[in-house]
């Protein structure tokens, strides 16, 4: 496989690489993942069906729809995205993630091509999706206009991307780091790296820079008290989601 060093980090690449046997463990070193993603796939799905006038009563409400999950990991959002309908390639440039992505698939019945590629390879090749999902990956890159201008390159005219990140402040770095890393223990000291992280108004200038039109942004909110995940209108201080759609 080639690599693309312009927005490939290989050092980010190899701490989820020596990860990932645990992608399917709720407890494990995803655990942050498998709480948080409950409220991802509420927007997700919410956005590909207002996006696509899709019917979400209907048995397999994406059937017809191509979509990219880069940076699929062990597939937490390929699988339900299959089980909607779609017609799923997950992707990623940890290449020991793919495995342990198929053999879960296979165990739950789905269809589903992983990849071990990257967003650039895959718009070299001339691949085309109707949705990308680029969950949590944006902040791990080493050219965040590159990769999202490959993303850009991936969809359809009339497609949707839906991003997610981190935003950059000192609530984000007490949370997602201090909290994340060192205080639960949730994930491996360095998981992520504070400098990285990328501020909404950054975002949206890198999404229109890359050639795509913004249309929604919510945050992703942490309740210690409740001990679970919601949506918010107005709070993207730490985690928040984007969704953006390339000119028809």
């Amino acid at each position: 496989m080639q690599t693309h060093q312009s927005t490939i980090d290989p050092s980010e690449v190899a701490k989820f690489e020596a990860m990932a046997a645990e992608w399917w463990d709720p407890s494990g070193k995803f655990k942050p993942l498998h709480m948080m993603n409950p409220v991802r796939l509420d927007y997700i799905v919410s956005q590909i069906a207002a996006e696509f006038a899709r019917d979400l009563t209907a048995d397999k409400p994406f059937e017809g729809l191509r979509l990219l999950d880069i940076g699929c990991g062990g597939g937490l959002l390929s699988e339900p995205m299959a089980r909607l309908g779609a017609t799923v390639i997950g992707a990623d440039a940890a290449e020991r993630n793919i495995p342990v992505a198929q053999v879960h698939a296979e165990q739950s019945g789905l269809d589903i091509d992983y990849r071990h590629t990257t967003a650039e390879a895959l718009a070299e090749a001339g691949e085309q999706f109707d949705v990308v999902l680029n969950m949590e990956v944006v902040e791990h890159v080493a050219d965040p206009l590159g990769y999202l201008t490959a993303c850009r390159t991936l969809l359809k005219p009339g497609g949707l991307m839906i991003c997610s990140t981190l935003n950059r402040n000192p609530k984000s770095y007490m949370m997602a780091i201090f909290g994340a890393e060192v205080v639960m223990r949730w994930l491996p000291k360095g998981t992520h790296e504070w400098k990285k992280f990328i501020t909404p108004g950054e975002l949206f200038d890198l999404i229109r820079n890359a050639g795509l039109e913004p249309v929604d942004r919510k945050g992703f909110v942490f309740n210690p008290v409740l001990w679970s995940w919601s949506i918010s209108e107005r709070d993207l201080s730490v985690n928040y989601v984007t969704a953006s759609v390339k000119p028809a």
